[in-house]
Formats: structure tokens, C-alpha cells, sequence
């Protein structure tokens, strides 16, 4: 075990990268196990953690207090589950944490993880920070451009998989047949930019239309359906295990989802380094290099609407330039702990798309979400009077079955205002 002498973390060394299995949140399911896989490319062990279950709280508020964030209780949680399931040589494991380096509690989840090791007798489990800032340094992980630019295609795989399973899961004819479909494109663009070798973005674009071929020509039936959108704090507004499988109850109770996707949160990141500058001459070296990357994501993110929009079938995502212009006015975009203002900002992209109907989730004790999002829905109500948006609390102390009657309450007020718009 090598310890870094100055900050005092087990370090992921060179040797450990041949020996030892990584361990990987579930947030994404589509886009972490492409990214999962991507990474074995080059080298490393990878396994994506798809437990569930109140057990994975339960083990969390073992070793983390129960003040903590909801997020961090679920991962550290997941984590330590999977070392004590004795799947794993704990000798023979590491884990890795995403950290964008903002004011976030997320950003010391790490710390926490590591406190948690310990109490629970594995302080000796490396623990990896991914993070484009460059936090902390482990020898045997290094991420370069290589790897970053596959994983980038994988958050724009994910992005439009996620898209077009909500779009098409609710009218679909045969049950399953729309996941189906994802898990197999999973799968198929997950080899071909491993083995297959086929990791360009030439390669990238052609896949968008073989792809939304594939989509469309699912048997369908269509019918009148809510949209309902979901925002919040980045990890109970995707994981299912963190909003107890929001998107699915929703399909069932007779809704079509609409999420905006990863990489408009990369674009927040990266336009949020932009503002530092312009606001407080933060970032002076570095501009050249967040312009760049913010040239590049945008860039990306136009093609993928291009291409749903050549098609005809399918309705794209809103371009984040537009989404920054819709939030101007409504809070300051220098607001960016949490989610910041990209939270007000969706809300608005969302009403602004006709989805009139919005579920804002978020991890209760979270202070800055619950100003971006919770705090924010009176003037959001105020430029859009239609909106219908309702808060909900996830938490290890919160019960389902609330959450879903509030939800019901939210559709059953959704459905006369929807017949309204309809007359």
C-alpha cells in the first residue's frame, strides 16, 4: 500500500492498474457502461455497481452520518455493499469518485468515502478521483486526450440513447422493446469503440442516424401522453437507485419523460470557468484551453441536434446557448454551487419545449439545489404561469410511497390542464 506523504490518501500506483478491479458508481447506466467500457481499452479493470435496494442506504448511514448529502449515503453505501458481498478480494479492489472541484459537498465526497473505509476496516482500498481538474495525483490512472475524447462519445451515445428510449418507451408495443434496444446499441457502440476500432467521430455521426433508424422503426402506438421533465441535483435526477426508478414510475402512470442530458452539464462546468474570468479574472492562463473546450462540446452537442432534427421523427435536445438565454433575468450566472443556475435554467428550457409539467428532485439538506430549484419556482411560475412543478425530497429518511402520492397528485393536476390546452 502506498500512502501520499503530504495529503495522506492510498494511492492507485502503476502495479494496481494490472491487478486490481475498479469499482464504479451507477449514475448513467447507458453512458457509464460505455465509458466502462472504453476504459478497459486501455487497460483497466472496470465494473459498473447496478445494486439497489433500501440495503444500500442502510449500509451507507452505517459508516457516513445521516446529515450528509442523499447522493453520498447511496454511493459510499454502494460501495462498501459490494466489498463486504465477498464478490471481491477487498486487496484486489479500488474505488473512483467524479469530482468537478466546485463548492459542492460532492467534491468532499471523497474525503468521506475514505473515512467510511476506514471505520469499516478497508482503509487500505485506494480510492481514484476523476476529476479534469486534477485534484489529486495517482500514478496508475491517467486520463489523456485520448481517453477523455472516447468518453466524451460516450456522454453523447448516452445522451442520445436516453433521448429516444423516453421518446419512445411510453407508445412502444411491445413492452421492454425500446431498453431492448438501447442495451443492445450499448453494447454494439461499446465494441466498436474497443475492439472494434472504430473510435472517430466520423464513425460517431453515422451511428446517430443508424441509430435513430433503428428507433423509429419500433412498432409504436401512438396516444395522448403528459410530458413531464425532470431536473435536479445531477445524481437523484438520473440514478434510479437515488430517485427510486422516477422515470419508470412515471411511464407507468402514463407519462412521456423528458430529461436534458450529461453533456449540458459538461458544457455548464466548462462555460461556469468561463464566467470566473469575466467576473472575477479568475483563469487568466487557462481561458485559451476552457474556450476550446467549450467551442468543442457546443459543437458536438449542435451536430447531435442536427442530426435528430434531419431525421424528422424524434425531437431534439434544446442547443445550451439557448438555454443560457433563457435563464438571463431570472438568476444571476454566477450562482453555480450545485447545479447553480443550470437548475433554473432547465426548468425553463423545459417549459419553454412545452413541457409544462416538472418534477425537480432533489437530496434533502442539499441548501444550494433547494434555492436553484425549490427557490426558484415562483419566478419561474411568474413567466410561466402554466407551469405545473412539483419538489420532491429524496432522502434515507423519506418514504416512497410519499413521494409517489405526490407525484399522482402532480399527473392527476396535469391531465385537466393538458385537456384545457387541448379545447
Amino acid at each position: 500500500m502506498t500512502v501520499d506523504k503530504e495529503k495522506g490518501y492510498v494511492v492507485f500506483t502503476e502495479e494496481m492498474k494490472k491487478t486490481h478491479t475498479i469499482l464504479v458508481p451507477n449514475m448513467l447506466p447507458m453512458h457509464f457502461k460505455i465509458i466502462g467500457k472504453v476504459m478497459e481499452k486501455v487497460g483497466y479493470r472496470v465494473e459498473l455497481l447496478e445494486t439497489s435496494g433500501q440495503h444500500i442506504a442502510e449500509t451507507g448511514l452505517k459508516y457516513v452520518h445521516n446529515d450528509t448529502c442523499y447522493p453520498a449515503i447511496l454511493v459510499i453505501g454502494q460501495f462498501i455493499d459490494a466489498i463486504q458481498s465477498g464478490k471481491y478480494d477487498p486487496e484486489k479492489v479500488a474505488l473512483i469518485l467524479f469530482q468537478t472541484g466546485g463548492g459542492c459537498r460532492a467534491s468532499n465526497y471523497i474525503h468521506l468515502l475514505r473515512k467510511a473505509l476506514e471505520k469499516a476496516g478497508y482503509g487500505y482500498v485506494p480510492v481514484i478521483s476523476l476529476s479534469m481538474t486534477g485534484l489529486e495525483k495517482h500514478p496508475g490512472f491517467q486520463l489523456n486526450l485520448h481517453l477523455v475524447r472516447r468518453m466524451m462519445y460516450g456522454v453523447l451515445y448516452g445522451d442520445l440513447l436516453m433521448t429516444l428510449v423516453n421518446q419512445t418507451k411510453p407508445y412502444e408495443v411491445e413492452p421492454g422493446s425500446a431498453q431492448a434496444l438501447a442495451d443492445k446499441w450499448t453494447e454494439q457502440l461499446a465494441w466498436e469503440m474497443t475492439e472494434g476500432g472504430k473510435a472517430n467521430y466520423r464513425q460517431v455521426k453515422s451511428n446517430y442516424k443508424k441509430i435513430l433508424d433503428d428507433f423509429a422503426a419500433l412498432p409504436v402506438k401512438r396516444s395522448d401522453k403528459v410530458l413531464v421533465g425532470i431536473v435536479g441535483e445531477i445524481y437523484v435526477k438520473y440514478s434510479p437507485l437515488g430517485n427510486n426508478n422516477l422515470e419508470q414510475f412515471l411511464v407507468d402512470e402514463g407519462a412521456e419523460v423528458v430529461i436534458p442530458g450529461l453533456l449540458d452539464f459538461c458544457l455548464y462546468c466548462v462555460y461556469n470557468n468561463l464566467l470566473d474570468h469575466k467576473f472575477y479574472g479568475m483563469q487568466k492562463k487557462v481561458q485559451w484551453a476552457y474556450r476550446i473546450a467549450y467551442q468543442y462540446l457546443l459543437g458536438k452537442e449542435r451536430d447531435m441536434i442536427e442530426a435528430i432534427n434531419a431525421h424528422g421523427r424524434f425531437a431534439p435536445p434544446t442547443l445550451f446557448t439557448h438555454t443560457i438565454s433563457l435563464v438571463q433575468g431570472t438568476i444571476s450566472m454566477g450562482v453555480k454551487m450545485g447545479e447553480g443556475w443550470l437548475l433554473t435554467a432547465e426548468m425553463l428550457e423545459l417549459a419553454d419545449k412545452g413541457v409544462k409539467n416538472i418534477v425537480c428532485t432533489q437530496p434533502f439538506g442539499c441548501l444550494p439545489n433547494h434555492i436553484c430549484g425549490k427557490g426558484m419556482m415562483k419566478p419561474i411560475k411568474a413567466r410561466n404561469p402554466d407551469v405545473n412543478i412539483v419538489a420532491i425530497d429524496y432522502d434515507a429518511g423519506a418514504t416512497r410511497v410519499n413521494q409517489e402520492n405526490r407525484l399522482k397528485l402532480m399527473l392527476a393536476n396535469a391531465r385537466p390542464r393538458e385537456e384545457q390546452v387541448t379545447v
